[in-house]
């Protein structure tokens, strides 16, 4: 961080730098530095540890498709589980769907404390939804310990250095699993592929010993630069996945969502991998 720059630094041989107008926060949890700051492109910037989380600007290409994505292919999801997503970008979008109810486990509640009172606009008045159960603790001992099954899980990562990284491990994802029900859907933040390639096989490679449908479906998100995110995808069914596009679309408008990067076309669309990614999955 200069006085008027902050330079990402995940990658050790690239990085991004954004212009700041004004540090909005900047301070310390029991986990991480947090950090929001204004720029004149992305807005209002999250950043953990140096690294760039969401912005009020591009949330929306990231949070519609973690979120829509397996809701709509799944078509009666009623109960589903966010592990991460502090922000409560997510959860906001979870919550357009008639579930009946949405439990979020959350390791660092500055995080979402931060986000509600500096990012409104992402999690805008998800956290006072009754359908909400909100818990404060390590995600991978509740997947671990609970004996509830749930229809969705959707895993809101950061990247897996520090507290993140035991989200993208083979006994998580075993516990994930073994929480979903018959037709249960579990998707995972699986980083940038043309920087983070290992993210996106390792990810597949652990559901493809788990589930019997496996897959990568990937979003565009221009604050996080050099390509295409990457989602992984475990289903206990091939069902959801194959579900046709003309049911997707009807269920689509069945809600009257006003989105601004998923759509019926787009969710088809999404699991057309490039080549490049396709090639992670052999």
């Amino acid at each position: 961080m200069t006085e008027n720059w902050f330079s990402e630094t995940l990658y050790p041989d690239f990085r991004q730098v954004y212009q700041v107008d004004k540090i909005v926060y900047k301070g310390r949890s029991e986990f991480q530095d947090i950090l929001v700051f204004e720029t004149p492109r992305f807005g209002r910037v999250l950043a953990l540890d140096g690294i760039i989380q969401t912005t009020e600007k591009d949330e929306f290409c990231y949070h519609e498709m973690i979120a829509h994505v397996p809701l709509f292919a799944h078509g009666a999801a009623r109960d589903v589980l966010i592990v991460g997503g502090g922000d409560g970008g997510a959860l906001e979008e979870v919550l357009k769907h008639p579930v009946e109810s949405v439990t979020m486990v959350e390791l660092d509640d500055t995080v979402m404390k931060i986000s509600r009172e500096f990012l409104p606009g992402i999690c805008r008045d998800a956290f006072e939804d009754q359908r909400l159960e909100l818990h404060f603790m390590d995600g991978t001992r509740f997947v671990k310990e609970t004996a509830r099954k749930f229809d969705v899980i959707i895993v809101d990562s950061t990247d897996p250095v520090g507290p993140g990284a035991v989200l993208f491990s083979a006994e998580f994802y075993a516990d994930c699993a073994a929480c979903l029900g018959e037709a249960g859907i579990l998707v995972t933040q699986s980083g940038v592929t043309f920087m983070q390639n290992e993210e996106a096989a390792g990810t597949y490679r652990r559901m493809n010993s788990l589930f019997p449908d496996t897959g990568l479906y990937i979003t565009q998100v221009p604050s996080y630069g050099a390509g295409y995110m990457t989602f992984g995808w475990g289903c206990h069914s091939p069902a959801p996945r194959r579900t046709a596009a003309s049911d997707i679309a009807r269920r689509f408008a069945a809600l009257d969502l006003e989105l601004h990067y998923y759509s019926p076309r787009v969710h088809v669309a999404s699991f057309a991998l490039p080549t490049y990614i396709e090639a992670l999955k052999s």
